[in-house]
């Protein structure tokens, strides 16, 4: 025993016991700290557990554990009778609110004078709260990184693929990684010695998108003052990769089903035929089929395009990727010396895993360089993540997500209008009302004057 029990007996009579296990959960403020009876009854739960899980003193206590938490793990996460001590035990936590909290559990088992349990102290911590996961327990893949079974799903075809020729399309919300996924088929296929260029068919105007992808000869209209040679032909023998090709103009996606089906194409202001040997990889966030009953794209170009769908999920629905990327992000930063995060706060590990990022994995990479920018020390705390989350859930959440039904209603200008009021302002959060990458939108608010 490491301290006089008579002088701590009489200590603790005047400290009183309650007091002390307030303090000393209090200390381990990064994890949730409660007490259960022999019948697993909560007895005491801490400031830190109602932070870390978001369930209340007053909805915990007197409730069995497992009611609470709702948790899962190996064996009986409820036999510390048997177990007497555990370390580090991997569990899973189930929240009200549908989140799946993965933790690592430390408890203490107590005995009366005749042996028999009497309940245990217990410590749950997040597993991203305080070091990244261990490399075993996800797939890495030229920087694409996971546990979801969805995305694993999506590598094992992009693995079998990319042995292919076929056209790939690539289909998730901006921001889920599909220009990473295109890269990862060029580089796993055949062509990775050659060239992998990419586009964005949104971010420029139809005449320019044209002279890009096809290139021009000279004087084919007014500043061609020289001849210009095209994506397409640049990327002979590699690989193009098409990001939101559902914006391509009507009259380019005829030239590039000719480019598709014959494998040769004519530049702007030209009159020979050039042909190309260039594997096609496009993304999208909409639905082509969609665009098609629309009359904005040709049929027989989605078949062309789609022979292998591969879709990517929103980072919200990959819940379990969340700490690991965000670890991953993070010690990404800590390399750079400037601060070192080692531990992440339960309240905003839960804020985190409960935020719907609208913005997918792009938006957890500016919520971490935001972080490293305003805030110092070894944790990363709850004032430190940018002003929406410190809303429900921040606007964002309120504005429906890309491809919605609902969100695409009457006319083009109308709805223009439409997003504009209800991003208040903000181009990023209107143009994603819209179904409308940021460049789209704003070129169509020049079109309708708004």
């Amino acid at each position: 025993m490491s301290f006089s029990s008579a002088l701590f007996k009489t200590w603790l009579y005047r400290a009183g016991a309650e007091p002390l296990v307030e303090a000393l959960s209090d200390l381990a403020d990064s994890g949730a700290v409660f007490i259960v009876d022999a019948d697993s009854q909560i007895l005491f739960w801490s400031k830190s557990a109602e932070k870390l899980f978001g369930i209340g003193a007053e909805t915990a206590l007197g409730q069995p554990c497992h009611t609470v938490l709702h948790c899962d793990g190996e064996g009986d996460p409820c036999n510390l009778a048997e177990l007497r001590i555990i370390k580090s035990q991997g569990l899973n936590v189930h929240l009200p609110n549908g989140v799946t909290l993965p933790c690592y559990r430390t408890a203490r088992a107590f005995f009366d004078g005749n042996g028999v349990f009497v309940g245990a102290l217990e410590i749950v911590r997040p597993q991203t709260e305080s070091q990244p996961a261990s490399a075993g327990d996800h797939d890495s893949f030229h920087g694409i990184l996971t546990r979801d079974p969805l995305m694993r799903e999506a590598i094992a075809i992009i693995r079998n693929v990319a042995e292919t020729e076929v056209t790939v399309l690539i289909r998730g919300e901006s921001g889920t990684g599909k220009e990473i996924v295109a890269h990862a088929l060029h580089l796993e296929s055949p062509r990775h010695f050659q060239p992998f260029l990419a586009i964005n068919c949104a971010a420029l105007t139809p005449s320019l998108l044209e002279s890009e992808l096809f290139g021009h000869v000279k004087g084919a209209f007014t500043g061609a003052v020289r001849h210009h040679i095209g994506l397409f032909q640049r990327a002979n023998g590699g690989t193009l990769f098409l990001d939101e090709v559902a914006e391509l103009p009507l009259e380019l996606q005829a030239k590039l089903l000719r480019v598709l089906q014959e494998r040769n194409f004519i530049p702007v202001g030209g009159d020979a035929a050039v042909s190309v040997d260039v594997r096609i990889i496009a993304a999208t966030h909409r639905s082509l089929r969609e665009e098609v009953k629309a009359g904005r794209f040709r049929e027989d170009l989605m078949y062309r395009l789609r022979v292998v769908p591969i879709y990517l999920p929103p980072l919200r629905d990959r819940r379990q990727d969340i700490g690991l990327l965000l670890w991953h992000l993070i010690e990404r930063h800590n390399l750079q010396g400037r601060r070192r995060i080692d531990a992440i706060a339960p309240e905003a590990m839960r804020l985190l895993l409960d935020y719907p990022w609208p913005g997918n994995v792009r938006e957890l990479q500016n919520v971490v360089e935001y972080a490293f920018a305003v805030g110092r020390g070894s944790e990363m705390r709850l004032e430190e993540l940018p002003p929406e989350f410190r809303e429900p859930f921040g606007t964002a959440a309120k504005l429906p997500l890309a491809g919605q039904t609902g969100a695409r209603s009457g006319d083009e200008a109308g709805l223009i209008r439409e997003a504009l009021a209800q991003g208040g302002g903000n181009l990023e959060q209107a143009a994603r009302y819209a179904g409308m990458s940021r460049a789209t939108f704003w070129r169509k608010r020049r079109k309708y004057g708004l």
